[in-house]
């Protein structure tokens, strides 16, 4: 092992500005990194003065990745490369890692030593350490600064380590330990005026709240709901919260001051009393799977503590609104997200509504008013400032956003009390002439509401006369964001039904919107060409106004889409192809290389930008990829070219042509491995395959590429995968007769997805379907693979955790006696004498329970198996099943007399699905409260909460009787196994009637001594149903014949 000076020196070389350098001294570290001693001599580096500081943190950086990756982890989930750290070296660091954080000499390393301590902490705490806590409280009660300062970061990191863990008590035993003596901690630091603190104060007040809001991620202990943990942490969130800082406490510069410990200590007290009351204290709003822990909390917290919140809050926005003092962008949003949550329960609102006109007035209209901030991002980076606007997922925990929200939650959750008061303060502000900031502020509320506008009864009429007022005139404006604004509502409502009166308005209204996507500016364009595809979507007169220029207009939004990025606008795209589908067969070609040009540009964009950050550093793996902004656009690019797809599917020569413009972007990403993006590509394989009815040449290698990916990193993807590998089945047929290397690969899959430890029995459903596909298309070509099939299917009996791979998995050995009878029987006794008897006995009981095989093709693909049988030479029939092979024919009958209602389900459902979806196309679900009545309200999002706290009660109860080794039976995993409407079989053409009368009567003529036995053994109502099915087949052979069926 090398020494002390010799390590430091090769760590050094790790930032020496030459490459060759650098590379040769990080193989040297890898080479000796596992190495016995390494860690230990690596620790004293870290400690020591002496020693440069940016090696040290160097040092530091490599630890903390060798920690992540190698100490005591589970050998199955060790990486491959990854060498485990030795035990004595483990030692080590627990004997060093806290002294480490209280002589740490930079920021930097102690990050890197905390990350550190949480791993180690989750793989060995309580059981490998058991002296840690004791350890942490001792250095909690020194009169060491630094000693409770590092105290204070390893109480939040092993809090952290826990934070997801609900399987165990240990979190619980962690708060009533260590939080009384932090609560302690904090409470006599806050004692210090901020002007004479010292920079550690704040910082370890900023890491004690935060240990605390990291606590309460999913639950809040017995301990934190009692008197005696709420009061004193209570009083110091208060404190904090009141605190005024004075200026020389925190630096000058807004954005540096946001960060400031300061401030984060009171962002995190302001995070708390949200998350306090959001999930445990809001009782109006408290799923009931949490009611019996913290039912009795929230009525306490409602009533004692949401009170004194409230007052608090609407004092600091006094404060801060009257410029009395200063509040950060974070603490901003927590306070209004609170407020948002206090309009709902019926004690919270009787508080906050005599305070809700001045909130809008005073807060929520300068939010959303024209400022200096939007001005400068306006002339910095429009493009950036046009994302913000459009995208409420982009800027979610901003002021503007919490205001935008609150204002919302008003008017929908309350629409009686303040809707017409806040379009009343609206009105004012545009017909008093203001300046335009506030103008824009108006107008940019009126967009936020312009949904729940056109869903008010009493108001919706009035829109016309409001945009013909005060919209269309800003439209001539001189300021460019008053036009983008005014786009932006016309548009809100245009897509909410707006109905114009007076035809001249719409043409107006049109001309102003065209005139917007001339201009230079980006947002008003952006703005203008989401009005516009809102127009043609809803109304008939514009698209034909539209439809000569729509080739220039498709051409403008593709410009400034490559300009922007702007997922919204590949919708306005999409938008427009579906409207102008028979205008733009012409150019679909052109307008989806186009497309693919894009396409290909943001995955190469996205696969450098993941590739620069390939080197493993854990801070980059917790953190979202440099790339995801450039994938993400590229779904929304993808999901354009997929409804040309779907649009030109009338022109199968235009559609072939489509098809091979596609195929590289396709290509390109199986081949880069670019995850995020399979769904969007197999949607677009799927869609082409099914419509053209044939696999090209050029497909083949799509399907090559899936085979490999789902043998690699994609072998979760089935789901996504199975319509196109089915479609290659269904079409390619004669390609897989002739490739045994393409046969071979689909029974991979199969065999690969029922036998994997990584998936789960949806994905072995889907493997199942695949392989029903296999054999129905390729009867006679894959006898080869019957065995195996039998075998991995059987395998599998018992196994099953849902009925629908039950299910699933049995109908695999029906269709391997469908592909072919005689010998699949046969290979079952090969395989286990009897068990072609067991198969039969499992077979009936699934024909005789009415639920067990639910479905159309369930049924039809029994029936048409029976028929199969009844046809086989009785010679072939093994000897276990002479005795029960008649009963067959009575299975027939009871399937048959099932059938037509499990038809007419399946009808009912598909209508019943139609519906909903033209609902939900329809629907802009923005909901009035219009109750007289200020009762608590319960609504959609309401019932989505409480649904997802029920199934994830569930599933810990599951994971729980798992990990207890409990008996599983009485948790149930099943759901209703619904209809698949878009699968379609080579049984879809079979007519089960006449294939079963053509069946009955082979098996009269070739085993007549079992066609008696089957016969004879019906029951007089039996007779009269098989009468009826022969009377059905000879009518539907009828109807065949004459060419009407």
């Amino acid at each position: 092992m090398a020494e002390l000076q010799t390590l430091s020196n090769l760590f050094a070389t790790t930032y020496n500005p030459d490459p060759n350098v650098q590379k040769s001294g990080e193989l040297q570290i890898r080479k000796i990194g596992g190495q016995e001693g390494m860690v230990k001599l690596l620790l004293e580096m870290i400690g020591n003065d002496n020693v440069e500081l940016a090696t040290r943190q160097a040092g530091a950086v490599y630890l903390k990745n060798r920690v992540f990756t190698s100490y005591n982890v589970d050998p199955e989930a060790l990486r491959r490369d990854a060498i485990p750290i030795a035990p004595s070296d483990c030692d080590a660091l627990k004997q060093s890692i806290l002294r480490l954080l209280a002589v740490s000499p930079s920021r930097s390393i102690t990050f890197q030593l905390a990350s550190s301590l949480k791993d180690m902490v989750s793989r060995d705490f309580p059981d490998r350490w058991p002296n840690l806590l004791d350890e942490v409280k001792a250095m909690l009660a020194s009169d060491e600064i630094r000693q409770v300062a590092a105290g204070c970061v390893a109480s939040l990191e092993i809090v952290r380590a826990f934070r997801y863990n609900q399987s165990t008590n240990t979190l619980p035993k962690l708060v009533e330990q260590l939080f009384p003596i932090l609560v302690h901690v904090a409470t006599n630091l806050i004692q210090t005026p901020p002007a004479n603190a010292s920079q550690e104060i704040p910082n370890m007040l900023h890491l004690i709240i935060k240990t605390y809001r990291t606590s309460i991620v999913f639950s809040l202990s017995k301990h934190q709901q009692s008197k005696e943990s709420l009061v004193p942490w209570g009083n110091l969130l208060f404190h904090i919260i009141n605190l005024q800082v004075p200026p020389e406490a925190v630096p000058e510069d807004e954005e540096e001051r946001e960060r400031s410990e300061w401030w984060k200590a009171k962002k995190w007290a302001y995070s708390i009393l949200e998350r306090l009351f959001n999930r445990f204290g809001n009782p109006s709003q408290l799923p009931s799977a949490m009611k019996k822990d913290y039912q009795a909390f929230a009525e306490h917290f409602v009533t004692s503590f949401a009170p004194e919140i409230i007052k608090t809050y609407l004092h600091q926005l006094e404060l801060y609104i009257s410029g009395q003092s200063w509040l950060s962008q974070k603490c901003q949003y927590q306070m209004l997200t609170f407020m948002t949550d206090c309009i709902k329960p019926k004690s919270t609102w009787a508080l906050l509504k005599p305070h809700y006109e001045t909130l809008v007035r005073s807060y929520v209209f300068p939010q959303l008013s024209w400022n200096a901030t939007r001005q400068e991002q306006w002339d910095s980076d429009p493009v950036d400032y046009i994302r913000t606007a459009v995208d409420e997922y982009e800027a979610f925990d901003t002021p503007v956003s919490a205001a935008t929200s609150f204002l919302l939650a008003l008017a929908s959750n309350r629409t009686k009390i303040t809707f017409l008061s806040i379009l009343g303060f609206i009105n004012s502000i545009l017909r008093s002439g203001a300046a335009p900031p506030q103008r824009f502020g108006a107008l940019n509320m009126t967009a936020a509401l312009g949904r729940l506008i056109m869903n008010h009864p009493d108001v919706k009429g009035n829109m016309e006369q409001f945009l013909v007022s005060h919209v269309l005139p800003e439209f001539s404006s001189p300021e460019p964001y008053l036009r983008a604004i005014a786009a932006e509502v016309l548009g809100t409502v245009e897509s909410s039904g707006l109905q114009w009166n007076n035809e001249q308005n719409l043409v107006t209204s049109l001309t102003a919107i065209s005139a917007l996507l001339e201009e230079p500016e980006i947002p008003v364009r952006v703005q203008g060409a989401l009005a516009l595809t809102a127009m043609i979507a809803a109304h008939d007169s514009v698209k034909m106004a539209v439809s000569p220029q729509v080739g220039k207009v498709i051409q403008t939004i593709l410009k400034l889409s490559d300009e922007t990025d702007l997922d919204l606008l590949n919708t306005s795209m999409a938008t427009i192809v579906e409207q102008y589908q028979t205008e733009l067969l012409p150019v679909a070609a052109e307008l989806t290389s186009r497309l693919c040009e894009t396409y290909i540009r943001l995955a190469r964009e996205s696969v450098t930008a993941d590739d620069s950050g390939n080197d493993l550093d854990i801070d980059a793996l917790r953190e979202d990829s440099p790339g995801e902004d450039k994938t993400f656009t590229a779904m929304g690019v993808a999901k354009t070219i997929g409804t040309i797809v779907s649009a030109v599917d009338s022109s199968p020569e235009i559609l072939a042509q489509v098809q091979e413009i596609i195929i590289p972007i396709i290509v390109f990403t199986l081949e880069n491995k670019i995850i995020d993006l399979y769904d969007n590509m197999y949607e677009i394989v799927d869609v082409l395959t099914f419509n053209l009815k044939s696999i090209s040449v050029n497909t083949w290698q799509i399907f090559e590429l899936s085979y490999k990916a789902f043998k690699n990193e994609a072998i979760d993807f089935l789901d996504e995968m199975l319509p196109a590998l089915d479609n290659f089945l269904s079409y390619g047929t004669d390609v897989f007769k002739a490739r045994p290397d393409y046969r071979h690969m689909i029974f991979d899959i199969y065999s690969t997805a029922l036998t994997s430890d990584h998936l789960g029995d949806n994905d072995m459903v889907h493997a199942c379907k695949l392989m029903e596909c296999f054999l129905q298309n390729l009867r006679g070509h894959v006898d080869d693979y019957l065995e195996p099939i039998i075998t991995t299917a059987s395998k599998v009996i018992g196994t099953e955790k849902t009925t629908e791979l039950r299910l699933s998995n049995f109908e695999v050995l029906i269709n391997a006696v469908l592909y072919n009878p005689a010998a699949t029987l046969h290979i079952m006794e090969r395989l286990q004498t009897g068990s072609s008897r067991v198969f039969f006995d499992q077979w009936f009981e699934f024909i005789n329970t009415d639920s067990r095989l639910p479905r159309v093709n369930d049924k039809k693909l029994t029936l048409v198996t029976i028929c199969a049988l009844l046809e086989m030479d009785p010679g072939a029939v093994p000897a276990p099943l002479h005795e029960v092979f008649p009963r067959i024919v009575a299975g027939a009958l009871k399937l048959f007399k099932a059938l037509p209602n499990a038809i007419e389900v399946r009808n009912l459902f598909q209508k019943a699905t139609e519906e909903e979806l033209e609902e939900e196309d329809n629907d802009e679900a923005w909901v009035l409260n219009l109750n007289e009545e200020e009762e608590d309200v319960w609504d959609e999002d309401s019932a989505t909460l409480e649904m997802l706290a029920n199934e994830g009660a569930r599933l810990r109860e599951r994971s729980q009787k798992i990990a207890n080794g409990d008996d599983l039976s009485d948790v149930s995993e099943d759901t209703e196994i619904m209809e698949d409407l878009g699968y379609i079989s080579p049984l879809d053409t079979i007519d089960p009637y006449i294939t079963f009368k053509q069946a009955l009567t082979a098996f009269q003529m070739k085993n007549g001594s079992g066609y008696q036995a089957a016969t004879t053994s019906l029951s007089p109502e039996q007779q009269t149903w098989l009468m009826d099915v022969m009377r059905i087949a000879e009518t539907n052979e009828a109807k065949a014949a004459s060419g009407q069926a």
